[in-house]
C-alpha cells in the first residue's frame, strides 16, 4: 500500500523517464516479437540428400597451416557429388604451400591459388577472395575460412543452390565452439544475438548482412555487380558489405538445419575480439541508410533503456514501476531468446540470458566508443 501511495507521489520528472523507459522497452519488444520471433518459429526443412548443381568453395587461407592440416579435411570429404574446393593462399610463410601440395595429391577436386610478395596487387582479404572467384568454375560459390569445420558431411547439400533458381544468395549460420570463461560466453552470445538479427530480417524481406563463415552466392552476381568494387578501399566487409549492396527479400534464402552450420574457433583474448568487432563496426558504416537506420535505432533505443533504468534507480518512488518495466522486458523475451538459443547450437547459454544481454550491451557501448578513436585495421 505504501508503495501505492509513493507512486502518486511521482514527479514530472520521473514521470517522464519512466515513459521514456516504457517507450523503450515497448520498441525492445517489437524487434523480439515482431521480427526475432520470425526466426523462432521458421520451420527448417530437410536437407536433401541430393546435389542438385555443382559448386564451388572458396576458402582463403593466410598463414593458416595448423587449421589447414585440420579443418580443409573436412571440407574436402563432403557427402556431395560433385564440388571444388578452391583454398588462396594468401602469401602464407608458415608451411601452408607445403601442406596444400600435398592435399593437393590426395583430392583431385582440391585447386590451390598461391599469392605471392611482389605481386600487382591490392593487398586483403577481398583480394584474396577476388581470386578464388576467378579461379571457380561453377556459378555456385560456397564461403568459409580456414579456421572453420562443417557440422557434418551434409554440409555443402545444406548450402547448395536452392531449387528456386531466382535465389542468388544463401545466409547460413556459424557458431563458436565452446570454451571456459565468460569472454568465451560473451562472444557466443553476441554472435548469436547477430545471427538471429541478420537471419530474422531476412525472413522479414530486408536482408542486410551475412557471415563469410558460412554463406553462398552466385559468381555471376558477383561480376555483375563489379564484385568488391563499391568498397575495395576498406579492409572489411568481404561478405556483410556484398550481401549488404546485393540482396533482395526476392533474392535471398537462408539455412539454419544444423547438419549445415559451420563451427568456428573463438578468439581466445579480448584485444583480439575487439579488434574483430572494430573491423565490423568500420564496415557497418557503409551499409545502406535504411539498414543503418533499423540497426542504429535498435542499439539506441537498447542504450536508453538500461541507461535509463540505472538512472531511475536513484529515484525511489519511481524505482520499483522501472524493476517492474525490466521485469516484464525479461519475461517476454524469455519466451523468445532461450528457444532460439537452443535453435542455434548454444542450449547452455539459456539459463545465462539475462546477465549476457546486460554485459553486451556494455562491450557494444565500449566497443563503439574505441572505435571511434582507433582507424586503422587489417585482415593479417
Amino acid at each position: 500500500m505504501q508503495i501505492i501511495l509513493d507512486v502518486l507521489e511521482l514527479t514530472l520528472t520521473e514521470i517522464c523517464l519512466l515513459g521514456a523507459l516504457t517507450f523503450c522497452c515497448l520498441i525492445q519488444l517489437y524487434y523480439s516479437l515482431f521480427v526475432h520471433l520470425k526466426l523462432a518459429i521458421y520451420k527448417i526443412s530437410e536437407i536433401t540428400l541430393e546435389a542438385r548443381k555443382p559448386l564451388s568453395v572458396v576458402i582463403c587461407a593466410r598463414n593458416e597451416v595448423v587449421n589447414l592440416r585440420e579443418y580443409l579435411p573436412l571440407v574436402l570429404k563432403q557427402n556431395y557429388l560433385n564440388y571444388e574446393v578452391i583454398v588462396v593462399n594468401d602469401r602464407s610463410w608458415d608451411g601452408t604451400d607445403e601442406l596444400l601440395e600435398e592435399l593437393a595429391k590426395e583430392f583431385k577436386h582440391l585447386k590451390v591459388v598461391n599469392i605471392v610478395d611482389g605481386e600487382k596487387f591490392i593487398a586483403g582479404k577481398k583480394f584474396a577472395v577476388t581470386m578464388g572467384i576467378k579461379a571457380a568454375e561453377h556459378d555456385w560459390l560456397v564461403f568459409t575460412d580456414a579456421d572453420c569445420a562443417p557440422a557434418s558431411s551434409q554440409w555443402l547439400l545444406g548450402m547448395q543452390q536452392p531449387e528456386d533458381d531466382d535465389i542468388e544468395i544463401l545466409l547460413g549460420y556459424s557458431p563458436y565452439l565452446k570454451r571456459k570463461g565468460l569472454l568465451n560466453a560473451l562472444i557466443r552470445f553476441e554472435t548469436f544475438f547477430t545471427a538471429v538479427n541478420y537471419l530474422s530480417f531476412a525472413l522479414k524481406g530486408m536482408p542486410y548482412m551475412g557471415v563469410g563463415r558460412n554463406m553462398a552466392y552466385k559468381k555471376s552476381l558477383f561480376f555483375k555487380n563489379k564484385g568488391f568494387a563499391a568498397h575495395m578501399h576498406i579492409p572489411s566487409g568481404d561478405d556483410d558489405l556484398f550481401v549488404n549492396a546485393h540482396a533482395t527479400k526476392f533474392n535471398t534464402a537462408i539455412q539454419i538445419d544444423p547438419d549445415a552450420h559451420v563451427w568456428s574457433n573463438p578468439n581466445s583474448t579480448f584485444g583480439a575480439y575487439l579488434r574483430q568487432k572494430k573491423r565490423h563496426f568500420g564496415a557497418g558504416k557503409l551499409y545502406k541508410s535504411k539498414h543503418k537506420f533499423i540497426l542504429s535505432f535498435q542499439i539506441i533505443m537498447q542504450f536508453l533503456f538500461y541507461t535509463l533504468l540505472i538512472f531511475l534507480m536513484f529515484f525511489k518512488p519511481a524505482m520499483f514501476i522501472a524493476l517492474g518495466v525490466f521485469a516484464l522486458s525479461i519475461i517476454v523475451r524469455s519466451f523468445v531468446y532461450p528457444r532460439l538459443l537452443k535453435r542455434l547450437n548454444y542450449p547452455g547459454l539459456r539459463w545465462w540470458f539475462p546477465l549476457l544481454d546486460i554485459l553486451l550491451f556494455i562491450f557494444l557501448v565500449f566497443n563503439a566508443i574505441v572505435s571511434i578513436f582507433v582507424k586503422k585495421i587489417q585482415w593479417k
